[in-house]
């Protein structure tokens, strides 16, 4: 494992005195608890059930080889002047240095097609152009339904960042998001005109992994934020997803606060009238705090940490029916005895599809495991990372990601991670060996240089995050999601708050700016004037 982030739970004695507890180390927990220690002046003690504090951002090794989990690449923060940009200064404490991918940030390949996603709306434009002649109207159709979508979504995303009270006052500058957000993105790629080619459909969609949802499925508004979000093009933390995390802990430390690893939280604790106490631990210890923010997901929380008789749990299962739980995934971690530049392995991803109709293909893969993969993602932090030379010389390392489904690992979930049994390792052994021949497919110069690797399943992102059934994105990007009351920071329960994935979409940067959001509902006030003007100057982008 790679040196780990916080202080383990044996090591740490300093536990009464707090004013908030986050359960959670992810980036929304960490994000609420810097802004605020810094903006309010608490002191906060984030509880984390792993060895190593950053959710989705933490990093391990095997063997001299360095994956990072859930970071491929980040949206805004190529120029200094943006609220995420910003955001990400304040809460790292300007620490965090980022390297573009340069002019092309994602591949999309379907069957034979390759088109490439370049940074720049004017560019990326011009290239479907190109690779669409004949449906320039639809392609700026498209484009203009993407920025109407994004430009409309920013109120739904504003009155969550106010307590209820004052967004129901605001709610009427929400109803052309909702309008976008009931959509599904087929019905908008229909009325563009992008559905009479089944192949621009498909490349216009070919990012749908970063949320989980084929496009009959997924709500437009989750699409267009998705889309406009790498506009502008990506970039990847110098050093790896590790800094992140280690730079906001480190942070957080300037304030008081502290972050416990190995501390999982068995339950949310409520006094007499129903409002937050504290929290107790699986071990028993009980933390007293009078404000507890949750970043372990909105089915987590209310299902699973609340006590079993509490009313709100039975509103939570309605959501989390009506919503349902984002998509489990396989993803192969694997070793290379030679430098990405040699192996002709380049920055930026590639997403490759069998065919144009993404939901068939989905539909047909979840029915039967031995069917073509419907989408696979190919990745290398080595090749975007100008420090990974350093760190592993003459290695790369890179990420092959496909769908699952719950049901095809289910018979092991109440098998321990890592004594899952003989029949567990020779699913795991099949899927391997067939993401290393797509592997070979896509980047050829692999072939021969792989010395390592390793399976993680839908049980290993349950066991890690606690996402039930493996639902790597928490809640999904459905329509209903984003007219939920529900699915915002303050909750009914008073004292108990949320931050994360479900505040507001899937996504590195969303989740960050859930901090913003949650942070400034608990302390009554829009902290977005501060950020921007208190943000420390970052380490230029490379590249």
């Amino acid at each position: 494992m790679a040196s780990a982030v916080g202080i383990p739970y044996s090591r740490h004695t300093q536990w009464d005195g707090y004013d908030a507890v986050v359960i959670g180390s992810g980036l929304g927990g960490l994000s609420t608890a810097v802004l605020l220690a810094r903006y309010g002046g608490h002191r906060v003690l984030v509880l984390e059930q792993h060895y190593t504090a950053g959710g989705f951002t933490h990093t391990f090794t095997r063997g001299g080889f360095e994956w990072d989990v859930g970071v491929h690449y980040v949206g805004g923060v190529l120029r200094d002047d943006t609220l995420l940009a910003r955001l990400w200064a304040v809460v790292t404490g300007g620490r965090v240095r980022w390297a573009s991918l340069g002019p092309v940030y994602d591949r999309i390949v379907v069957r034979d097609r390759v088109v490439d996603l370049p940074a720049g709306r004017d560019a990326w434009r011009e290239a479907l152009y190109r690779a669409f002649p004949a449906h320039r109207a639809a392609v700026d159709r498209y484009t203009r339904a993407v920025h109407a979508a994004r430009k409309a979504g920013r109120w739904v995303f504003l009155t969550r960042g106010m307590r209820r009270q004052y967004a129901r006052w605001w709610a009427p500058l929400t109803w052309a998001a909702r309008r976008w957000a009931r959509r599904t993105t087929w019905q908008v790629l229909t009325q563009t005109a992008a559905t009479r080619d089944p192949d621009l459909a498909a490349v216009l969609t070919g990012q749908y992994g970063d949320y989980g949802l084929p496009p009959r499925q997924s709500s437009f508004l989750m699409h267009a934020l998705l889309v406009h979000h790498y506009w502008d093009g990506a970039a990847y933390p110098v050093g790896g997803a590790r800094t992140l995390a280690a730079s906001a802990v480190a942070e957080l430390a300037r304030y008081g606060g502290a972050v416990v690893t190995r501390a999982a939280v068995a339950r949310i604790l409520l006094d007499a009238r129903g409002r937050v106490r504290g929290v107790r631990l699986t071990n028993g210890h009980e933390i007293p705090a009078r404000l507890v923010i949750s970043n372990v997901g909105y089915a987590n929380t209310f299902l699973r940490l609340l006590p079993a008789a509490h009313p709100a749990r039975e509103r939570a299962q309605t959501v989390v029916r009506r919503v349902g739980l984002s998509a489990p995934h396989l993803n192969l971690y694997v070793g290379l005895d030679a430098p990405a530049e040699t192996l002709q392995v380049p920055k930026y991803n590639v997403w490759y599809y069998p065919g144009p109709d993404h939901d068939a293909n989905l539909a047909r893969y979840l029915a039967d495991p031995e069917a073509p993969f419907p989408m696979l993602f190919f990745s290398s932090g080595t090749a975007r990372d100008p420090d990974a030379a350093r760190r592993m010389p003459d290695r790369a390392t890179v990420q092959v990601i496909a769908p699952a489904n719950w049901a095809w690992f289910r018979a092991w979930q109440d098998t321990r991670w890592g004594r899952r049994g003989p029949d567990y390792e020779e699913v795991k052994a099949r899927f391997t060996e067939r993401l290393l021949d797509a592997l070979y497919t896509v980047w050829p110069g692999t072939r021969g240089h792989v010395v390592h690797a390793e399976m993680s399943t839908p049980l290993s992102t349950t066991h890690f995050t606690q996402h039930p059934r493996g639902a790597i994105y928490g809640l999904a990007a459905t329509p209903p999601r984003f007219w939920m009351p529900d699915l915002r920071p303050d909750t009914s329960i008073p004292g108990l708050y949320l931050t994360g994935v479900d505040v507001l979409t899937p996504g590195v940067a969303a989740t960050l700016l859930s901090g913003l959001l949650t942070a400034g509902v608990i302390l009554g006030r829009n902290l977005i004037p501060a950020i921007m003007r208190d943000a420390p100057t970052q380490g230029a982008p490379h590249g």
